[in-house]
């Protein structure tokens, strides 16, 4: 069952369960997801302590929901980030698509955390 994520930007927004990610993906998936079509957005959100967000795809289309592990590199993403990344369809459905493969292309202006950076206290 998803579950529509607390302060999302856009209240249709939901996140897939089970939640698919680069640690837990068979090799099968794995080897899809390296092959899949890349694609362009923004980040519309990202929750490091949460471990998820979301990403608006240049070619329109659905946001599509990122996990942490998924995310290349040492920096956190922000809002406004352009990110390039591989969409693969999300199971066991295969109905909805996620961003695989995230890697940050563009960085909105403000500060970047990296992960070794103390999470910030709410």
């Amino acid at each position: 069952m998803a579950m529509e994520p607390p302060n999302s930007p856009v209240p249709s927004l939901l996140i897939p369960s089970p939640i698919i990610h680069k640690r837990n993906r068979t090799t099968s998936q794995s080897e899809h997801a390296a092959k899949a079509e890349l694609g362009r957005g923004t980040i519309v959100s990202f929750c490091r302590e949460k471990g998820h967000g979301f990403i608006k795809p240049d070619d329109g289309g659905d946001y599509l929901f990122v996990h942490v592990y998924d995310i290349e590199g040492e920096v956190v993403p922000n809002h406004g980030d352009t990110v390039q990344y591989r969409k693969m369809l999300v199971p066991p459905k295969n109905e909805k698509q996620q961003a695989v493969h995230v890697e940050i292309v563009n960085f909105a202006p403000g500060r970047h955390k990296t992960w070794q950076d103390p999470p910030e206290n709410h």
